[in-house]
């Protein structure tokens, strides 16, 4: 299936510089675009791959296009973000051909009577709803999900096969949650007594806003009396750990391992890399942006790049650093005794030659 740039062009926006009848069939990376693609131009340290691409037409930035255009002959989009615009070009290639699950119930799934599901939604095979769920309009439940009781599914969201979203929880409109997820689960909450733990049921919810993206085996713990929240547009990518009676604020994205203890209050548009680390009952302020593997040990009230970890070495440098910092302390106190014994000497020097 092929599409013009003009239908592109009318449905994206940008400035197209070309013919409005070319032809595209899909998006490729510069260096494989055939004739029939369009490509994007995000980085411009790449533009000599741009100037020589094979594709149909290119998306590039204002800045890039003078300097592209003068070897690529093609179509160009002009717009502020091509790799953003990359992204909503994609997402129309990928309607035009997706199939679209029909509305309904598989005959093995288990849907509870007291359960509300609307007509439109798709429910697949071996999936499990209990009472009183809701499933909203055009959502995809694919095989082997469990909805527990009480739960909310807002419209057309999609559940890959087998995720998991136990009773009470909500999310909205628009979310995705991948293969294997688990929603809603016991925070890690115990009383010790005499060396012996005494579990704290876990009595809140998780809730999450619209647009949602949620990667597989991600895990989101319910809250222990308060719920967890995840706010709109938050984007949390495979294998993370989001504890108990945590706040994510909008439109923050975690990488693939980030861990996140109860109780922290993450702020909106923050960004963390992957296996980064945030200690419990922290809170972190508004376009924080954590480098991966760091570990967050205190809340973070200002907005900017943090980054706490060591920076990679051969090993023996490494355990040449590691015996410097173990010995920091006793330099220290070295260092305090020569300031100590300089500073006497010096006012020692000073006091004679104001006598003579």
């Amino acid at each position: 299936m092929s599409i013009r740039l003009a239908e592109l062009v009318e449905r994206c926006g940008g400035e197209l510089i070309g013919s409005p009848d070319t032809q595209v069939t899909g998006i490729a990376p510069l260096t494989e675009a055939g004739v029939s693609h369009i490509s994007f131009l995000s980085n411009s340290k790449l533009r000599a791959q741009a100037g020589q691409s094979r594709a149909a037409a290119l998306i590039v930035s204002p800045n890039d296009d003078a300097l592209v255009a003068q070897t690529y002959t093609g179509a160009r989009i002009v717009t502020k973000n091509p790799y953003a615009y990359f992204a909503r070009a994609a997402q129309y290639f990928e309607a035009l051909t997706a199939i679209v699950p029909a509305p309904g119930v598989h005959p093995s799934a288990s849907v509870d009577p007291a359960a509300q599901v609307d007509a439109t939604a798709h429910i697949g095979p071996l999936v499990t709803i209990e009472a009183g769920a809701v499933i909203g309009a055009h959502v995809v439940i694919d095989a082997g999900c469990y909805v527990g009781r009480d739960a909310v599914i807002g419209a057309s969201t999609h559940l890959f096969a087998n995720v998991t979203f136990h009773a009470r929880c909500v999310i909205g409109a628009r979310g995705i949650l991948h293969s294997g997820a688990v929603i809603g689960t016991d925070g890690f909450g115990f009383a010790n007594e005499g060396g012996v733990y005494i579990k704290i049921p876990q009595t809140g919810r998780v809730v999450i806003g619209d647009d949602v993206d949620i990667g597989a085996n991600t895990t989101v713990d319910r809250g222990a009396l308060a719920d967890t929240v995840i706010e709109d547009g938050v984007k949390l990518d495979n294998q993370i750990q989001i504890g108990h009676n945590c706040h994510i604020g909008a439109h923050t994205a975690m990488a693939g391992c980030v861990g996140v203890a109860g109780s922290a209050k993450i702020g909106k548009y923050c960004t963390f890399g992957g296996a980064a680390m945030v200690l419990g009952h922290l809170t972190i302020a508004d376009h924080v942006h954590v480098s991966s593997g760091s570990m967050v040990s205190r809340s973070i009230l200002e907005p900017g790049q943090y980054t706490g970890f060591y920076p990679l070495a051969k090993n023996s440098e490494w355990e040449k650093s590691a015996a410097i910092v173990r010995n920091l302390s006793t330099m220290r106190e070295k260092i305090r005794s020569l300031e100590k014994a300089i500073k006497t000497i010096t006012n020692q020097a000073s006091g004679h030659k104001d006598e003579s």
